[in-house]
């Protein structure tokens, strides 16, 4: 994939670009721009002999160019950009709260995509959301897929505004997950249980069924079902879950508070 630019090599950055090498990019395809990048992204630019530099290089020009960098300190990064783009360049960013047209206004009218990962594109287990914008050409289009994958499942949305959403359901997602074992795991300790067993157990649980979701293809409602014996101990506590004022509600609020934020920080 000729003239790909990744600047930024943090945790995201940096799983995108493993990913990368372990599909078997081509080196000379790939240069890394950071000033500081992490030991464990050194070691990965040291084995694989890819191109980094610490500023765009002068004899450098990206047909494709993916922003990584933090959110806050993007502006000072743009500002450096336009030696390496042209009308040709395919702009890909993974900064939350950045609209298209924060950067349109900062690049110009190019082919840009827009996208919103989770943390679990760091272990190959992302979900990234994606807006293509109507400069971005089909095949464009196959090549950001191609790369987005490498971290996980992508997610295309028809408008930019879809977003929000999906930045209230799966980019700030996993943190409810991780919510839901500390819930579990306290309420476990207050019935008597030793409170790093409960942990345990929660923990060991919400991976397990994770896991059965990925790997039987059923949907969650057939699963749920499957676990629930009528009149039993999960009947019992799913009365409560799913009560007019149980999860349901409060997951209403919660992703309703996450998508407005997130439309407040994208402004």
């Amino acid at each position: 994939m000729d003239g790909l630019v990744l600047v930024g090599a943090g945790n995201m950055g940096g799983a995108m670009l493993a990913g990368w090498i372990s599909g078997g990019l081509k080196r000379d395809d790939v240069t890394v721009i950071d000033p500081n990048p992490s030991n464990r992204v050194k070691s990965l630019l040291d084995s694989s002999g890819i191109r980094h530099a610490v500023a765009p290089p002068d004899n450098v020009k990206a047909r494709i160019l993916i922003l990584a960098v933090k959110p806050q300190v993007m502006y000072a990064v743009l500002d450096t950009l336009a030696p390496i783009i042209d009308e040709n360049t395919l702009v890909i960013s993974v900064a939350a709260g950045k609209t298209l047209s924060y950067f349109e206004e900062r690049l110009g009218p190019l082919a840009m995509v827009r996208t919103i990962p989770n943390t679990p594109a760091m272990v190959g287990r992302g979900v990234i959301g994606a807006f293509a914008n109507g400069r971005v050409s089909e095949d464009a289009r196959t090549k950001a897929d191609a790369l987005l994958s490498a971290v996980g499942q992508v997610e295309w949305v028809e408008k930019e505004a879809d977003i929000d959403a999906v930045t209230a359901i799966s980019g700030s997602g996993p943190a409810y997950a991780f919510y839901l074992v500390e819930c579990m795991a306290e309420a476990g300790r207050k019935l008597g249980l030793d409170a790093d067993l409960a942990m345990r157990l929660a923990r060991g649980t919400v991976i397990g069924a994770g896991a059965l979701l990925d790997k039987t293809g059923d949907d969650a409602p057939s699963l749920r079902k499957n676990v629930t014996s009528p009149g039993g101990t999960t009947a019992a506590a799913l009365e409560h879950l799913m009560a007019e004022d149980g999860l349901q509600p409060v997951f209403d609020r919660a992703l309703e508070a996450a998508c407005k934020r997130s439309q407040e920080l994208a402004g």
